[in-house]
């Protein structure tokens, strides 16, 4: 079992493996500087880890609660260029989605949505036999990497959005090697977080509700079990717990099975460009907006999966300012 942590303190960036309340630097200064020595020598990324560790230990709990000089960043990034780190996701993978989505847009109790229809479609197809490709997924996109958060970092809610929410997930870690072959490097607790006042408008603001920042973290899971694995999303406000829900996920609570998602996102060929870095959200199960929740600006979201470490914890920063009229100037 590895799980390894991006650590920042000043200029200087580390990654380390956890060890219980210790974290063991690795001679390192990214995930993706660690993994692109893995593929260039023929290793996997659990032992190239374990050949760059170090005897520097250092004290996991100080650093978690954001009292350390050392602070917690995005379990992956791209060190030098954001850009090439493509955040997205994948919706209607769970039951609960599904129930939580045909509510939001339902126009008559008789009619299924397309949304219920996409999750039908899903549990049909999305689970294809060895070798078989199943029915494409729903598919967002979120971002590129500026818009990732660590575990501590407030998430936006900016001047022009109607509302801010969390989305408890797991999400894939990949990087593409110089071929062109894509490489899951692990799973992370992820908290997707979208505007759902938006979205409930019409269900074609889908794709504009997604544009938020968003939460990985704080540790990355090299090769996990995903089998069925136990969820815990709460709430916080003013230090007591306003909303919590548990419920599972992993390939056998999914109507899509992982492979299929990883295949229906790196088929396109502008997902497979060698050095990119690949953020992808496995979907919710359910969030507190489907219960009549609405977050406020200071509310604390946690996420947390059972086996994957500590969880994600990030205060919701509303904007106070309007917003802004952008202008566009012709370059004449």
């Amino acid at each position: 079992m590895t799980r390894l942590i991006q650590l920042q303190k000043g200029k200087l960036r580390r990654v380390a493996r956890v060890e219980g309340e210790r974290l063991r630097v690795i001679e390192c200064s990214s995930v993706y500087e660690l993994a692109l020595a893995a593929l260039a020598i023929g290793n996997k990324l659990s032992e190239i880890a374990q050949q760059r560790a170090t005897q520097e230990l250092l004290d996991y709990g100080p650093i978690y609660a954001g009292t350390s000089e050392w602070r917690v960043l995005p379990a992956i990034d791209h060190p030098t260029e954001p850009a090439c780190c493509l955040v997205s996701g994948t919706g209607l993978t769970h039951l609960g989605s599904a129930r939580e989505r045909q509510a939001m847009h339902a126009a008559a109790p008789a009619e299924l949505t397309d949304s219920m229809k996409m999750f039908r479609w899903g549990v049909e197809g999305g689970r294809p036999g060895p070798g078989a490709i199943g029915v494409s997924p729903e598919w967002f996109y979120k971002g590129c990497g500026t818009v990732l958060r660590g575990h501590g970092e407030p998430i936006d809610v900016p001047a022009y959005a109607d509302d801010g929410g969390e989305e408890g997930e797991i999400a894939g870690v990949y990087l593409v090697g110089h071929t062109g072959q894509p490489y899951r490097l692990g799973l992370a607790v992820g908290n997707e977080h979208s505007d759902h006042v938006f979205e409930k408008k019409n269900y074609l603001y889908l794709a504009g509700s997604k544009l938020r920042s968003c939460a990985l973290g704080p540790e990355l899971w090299v090769d996990p079990e995903f089998e069925s694995v136990e969820d815990q999303v709460l709430i916080e406000r003013n230090g007591a717990v306003l909303w919590s829900k548990t419920v599972r996920t992993g390939n056998r609570e999914m109507c899509h099975s992982l492979e299929n998602i990883e295949h229906h996102h790196f088929k396109i060929e502008g997902h497979r460009r060698p050095g990119d870095v690949h953020v992808h959200f496995l979907g919710a199960d359910c969030l507190s907006f489907g219960e009549g929740v609405r977050l406020a600006d200071g509310d604390v979201m946690q996420v947390s999966f059972a086996g994957f470490g500590r969880p994600l914890r990030n205060p919701l920063r509303v904007a106070k300012n309007k917003p802004a009229r952008v202008h566009v100037l012709a370059l004449e």
